[in-house]
């Protein structure tokens, strides 16, 4: 497996803010012809620079928050609360893939109220929208993402506040996510630990659920019979 890229460092942050109806978030739309998540709906972020490393004096970890931060300021114009930023999880890219990135991804309120800035270019578009609606309208078919976008999002809806998301996530350990992709009953499927076929990469195979789905309109996650030990991505 000496010709599976190198996942690059990278991390992101889902930008909340409170409203009457509920917590919103940024999502940014992807510009259609760039080759990694062309035309879909993201949260801003990027690849870790020397100097973020640098700043956190070679902590990686560290360096992803930082990273994170200066993301959303230069994607779109924002600054993230980062006393109150939480780390929900990391994902590293399947080895399927050409172009492999192990992101962190971070939670945080607004610093403060600022006009959303988008370059553009790489972001041709923005919306805030209700975390719910953000999931509704995916599974309806009209809001584009990536698993764990929408994975990120879909365990963010149960929460009504920022107060509330900060206080309850920094109590859940962040699960490091490595998917394996494959098909199940003709369907493109994702695969996570716990999941019956996740070790031979086989989505037919019988036993415990744990999966994210592309159904017609858009991603379902599953998760059935799994054991203890590999606790939902999405809780209640």
């Amino acid at each position: 497996m000496t010709d599976v890229p190198k996942a690059r460092p990278a991390s992101t942050v889902v930008l909340l803010r409170d409203s009457d109806s509920g917590m919103e978030t940024l999502m940014l739309k992807r510009n259609k012809a760039l080759m990694f998540a062309g035309g879909l709906w993201v949260f801003p972020g990027g690849a870790l620079e020397e100097a973020d490393l640098e700043s956190a004096s070679g902590d990686i970890a560290l360096a992803a928050r930082i990273a994170a931060a200066r993301e959303a300021e230069e994607e779109c114009g924002l600054r993230p609360d980062t006393e109150n930023m939480v780390h929900l999880s990391h994902w590293t890219t399947p080895v399927v893939e050409p172009k492999r990135f192990e992101t962190w991804i971070y939670a945080a309120p607004l610093a403060e109220d600022a006009d959303v800035a988008i370059d553009g270019s790489e972001i041709h578009g923005f919306t805030w929208i209700r975390v719910k609606d953000a999931v509704a309208q995916h599974e309806a078919g009209e809001f584009g993402m990536l698993p764990p976008t929408y994975i990120t999002l879909l365990s963010l809806s149960r929460y009504a506040t920022t107060v509330e998301m900060t206080a309850s996530e920094n109590e859940i350990p962040p699960p490091y996510v490595f998917p394996i992709f494959t098909k199940a009953e003709g369907k493109m499927a994702v695969l996570f630990q716990g999941d019956a076929g996740y070790e031979t990469g086989d989505g037919s195979v019988t036993g415990p659920r744990h999966r994210a789905i592309m159904q017609e309109k858009g991603w379902e996650y599953v998760y059935r019979d799994v054991a203890e030990n590999y606790p939902p991505f999405v809780r209640t």
